[in-house]
């Protein structure tokens, strides 16, 4: 899915957040990146596959 130079990371490597946005719609809470993963402002995902990725915001202090 990724075209970039560099390839993005894939959906399911350890640092799939980094892949760029390629929609996004911050007044609904979410993004698109191009590795086809929906990362949410609570910081939850919803991958390409259907997996679900809990919010793993840290705890306030």
């Amino acid at each position: 899915m990724c075209l970039h130079t560099p390839p993005c990371p894939t959906s399911d490597s350890t640092d799939a957040e980094a892949a760029r946005v390629v929609a996004g719609q911050p007044e609904q809470g979410w993004s698109l990146l191009c590795n086809g993963a929906f990362v949410f402002e609570d910081t939850g995902e919803l991958l390409p596959d259907g997996r679900i990725v809990a919010p793993h915001r840290p705890p306030a202090t």
